[in-house]
């Protein structure tokens, strides 16, 4: 197993002291909570005094902040958008394509990195001002390592063109000489502005050496005596040799073109030609690859990679990409000095340029506060054919293990879960088993948001977890009497007992009432009555009302009588039904034959004369409650009365 980097990060909670308290915890998916407990840490029992606190510490607080999720919700289509297009990735037009895709990535970093920057100006707050500020730096490197990255692993460009794609990173993002230009063109006089010389070395230090001629010519104008100086040199950085992309000579030609050029570089500085002006014999030191001249202006180099890349344009304009660790490496030591140890950032740096994409991963891992950069520069990287091999010792790849955390760390959030289930989807291996783990946990707060998850699971044919959700609604409708939203969650979950529990419910509230709620669900539950008996019941016996209330008597006492026959109805019921059947049996004509009066008149003794069931009405009860026994005769006069008249009907059908 592999060791630890270092001691894992101490996350220190205000007001928790575990010297002096005892402490506990619970771990969820995204968070963990923290409280105190009710005892001292000594063997004493004793309750503390005092509320109890509870902290909650949270795994990825990132999936927090309302620019951040913008990052998350933008990037997301991009991801889902790679995966698909996979299949039709072939040749050029798959590096082409990724390397498109890795500038959209990039795009929707530096969008948010200049938001985050607007926000972090207009705070009133200092405190929120200087998190905010904290966050663009991290974004501002996050863009940093994904641009090199992009160079050296997706476009890998070969000796030459690499050259160019370096200068166009660190102008990208040593960007302060854009705003010292606007300061010193937006001057009277520009070539006496105190930060003239400034403008022009960063721009000869940059490669920009268009710019720095148009600003020579600007001194040439201004002071005649260092004219010839300024067109000199301007002509030495005019026919500088630079290999431009539509250029079709070979890297042969343009090292024998820029070595005639640097000789003629220095023999103008041997010759002593700028000696009376220390500012451009700098600058020709400069650009002679002078190393001792480049680190005089670690000032404005700002950064051991700007002075790297200067160093190669000026020094090994056609170096190749096997040998940028050595030169990065000499760089940060010269830059450094022994002064100070590399910091985070510069370990990344350094692991791309020695092109070990495992480290710059690890290290990535490390240093940033979420898995967003690791999770989506991986996954570019897999599609990139180049982690193919390696596994982690765990089992899965290290692909799918990074984007199951970052997808673990969106399910913490209220709606970003949503994104979640993408990636999960994505992770052939381990995707689905974590899905099911973490839907089961989603807070269901409102019905909005569980049907939304409900969809998601039906989608994945997720059965189990469909019946847990569905399960979870019916028993909150319960517990709010919503009996028809019940009973539609557990048809829902083909939950049998549970939808006998609700038709229990609306059964005993028709005993209450007089009437049924939810009529339309009832009226249309078709074939998902069978689910239960007691569903059936109910369907049944919303059936006989209807058919009553229709006039069609004939059919309704059919109907009525079957339920009691059948076994179907609960004995409990039976009396309910029983009373149903008076208005029937006191009709003008006669609605049941002598057989269903028999079957009924045999329903009532045993209602009256057999043993309780457990949930069913007593006899001696029936007979002691005065109501009870009221309904008792009422019913048995009308089912006499209604067999002679049966009888005497029937005999005279036969007899005629």
């Amino acid at each position: 197993m592999e060791e630890l980097d270092g001691e894992p990060t101490v996350t220190l909670i205000p007001g928790m002291n575990s010297q002096k308290k005892q402490m506990c915890f619970d771990w969820g998916p995204g968070e963990m909570l923290v409280c105190e407990t009710s005892f001292n840490k000594k063997e004493k029992s004793e309750v503390v005094p005092g509320c109890l606190l509870i902290y909650i510490v949270r795994k990825d607080v990132d999936v927090y902040s309302q620019i951040l999720r913008k990052l998350f919700n933008e990037s997301h289509g991009i991801f889902v958008g790679l995966q698909r297009i996979e299949e039709e990735l072939t040749g050029k037009s798959r590096k082409a394509q990724l390397v498109r895709v890795s500038k959209n990535y990039r795009s929707v970093i530096r969008a948010c990195m200049e938001e985050m920057h607007q926000v972090a100006i207009a705070a009133k707050d200092p405190a929120s001002g200087r998190q905010f500020s904290s966050q663009v730096s991290i974004l501002s490197a996050m863009e940093l390592i994904w641009n090199l990255c992009e160079i050296l692993f997706i476009e890998v460009a070969p000796a030459g063109p690499l050259l160019l794609h370096l200068l166009d990173w660190v102008r990208l993002h040593v960007c302060e000489v854009d705003s010292l230009s606007a300061d010193v063109l937006g001057s009277e006089n520009p070539s006496k502005h105190e930060s003239f010389w400034n403008l022009v070395t960063v721009l000869v230090l940059q490669g920009r050496l268009d710019e720095a001629r148009q600003m020579l010519s600007r001194e040439a104008d201004a002071s005649p005596t260092s004219a010839g100086m300024c067109r000199i040199l301007g002509d030495l950085m005019r026919t500088m040799p630079v290999l431009s992309p539509g250029n079709t000579q070979t890297l042969t030609e343009l090292e024998l073109k820029w070595q005639h050029w640097h000789e003629e570089c220095e023999r103008h500085l041997q010759d002593g030609t700028f000696a009376s002006s220390p500012h451009l014999e700098s600058l020709c030191k400069i650009m002679l690859g002078d190393e001792a001249a480049l680190l005089e202006q670690k000032k404005l180099l700002s950064n051991w990679y700007h002075f790297l890349v200067t160093r190669l344009l000026y020094s090994h304009p056609t170096v190749k990409p096997m040998d940028l660790y050595f030169y990065a490496q000499s760089s940060l030591d010269l830059f450094l000095g022994g002064e100070s140890s590399p910091e985070p950032l510069d370990n990344i740096l350094m692991a791309a340029f020695e092109f070990d994409i495992h480290q710059v991963i690890k290290e990535c891992s490390i240093a940033l506060s979420n898995w967003w950069f690791v999770a989506h520069l991986t996954d570019l990287l897999d599609h990139c054919k180049l982690l193919q091999s390696h596994n982690l010792y765990f089992g899965s790849n290290m692909r799918e293990f990074l984007l199951l955390e970052y997808a673990s760390g969106l399910f913490a959030h209220h709606s970003l879960w949503q994104l979640g289930v993408d990636y999960f989807d994505y992770c052939p291996e381990l995707g689905r088993v974590s899905l099911e783990l973490h839907i089961e946990r989603i807070p269901l707060s409102t019905e909005q948001k569980a049907l939304k998850v409900l969809r998601v699971c039906e989608q994945r044919q997720m059965t189990e977890q469909v019946r847990s959700i569905c399960k979870i609604l019916a028993m909150k409708a319960v517990r709010n009497n919503r009996l028809g939203s019940a009973l539609s969650w557990s048809i829902r979950a083909k939950d049998a007992a549970f939808a006998t529990l609700v038709s229990d419910r609306f059964l005993r509230d028709y005993c209450e009432r007089g009437c049924f709620s939810d009529l339309d669900l009832i009226d249309n539950l078709g074939p998902a009555m069978m689910l239960s008996d007691r569903l059936t019941f109910l369907g049944k016996y919303r059936e006989f009302h209807r058919l009553y209330g229709e006039k069609r008597f004939v059919d309704a006492a059919s109907l009525l009588l079957s339920l009691m026959t059948s076994q179907i109805a609960p004995r409990s019921f039976w009396m309910t039904l029983l009373t149903d059947a008076l208005p029937l049996l006191e009709q003008k004509q006669v609605i049941f034959s002598a057989e269903q009066t028999y079957e009924l008149m045999r329903c009532l003794e045993d209602l009256t004369s057999g043993k309780p069931v457990c949930g069913e009405p007593d006899p001696q009860r029936l007979q002691d409650d005065d109501v009870e026994t009221t309904k008792v005769e009422m019913l048995r006069l009308a089912l006499a009365r209604n067999l002679a008249r049966s009888i005497i009907k029937e005999g005279s059908l036969e007899g005629s």
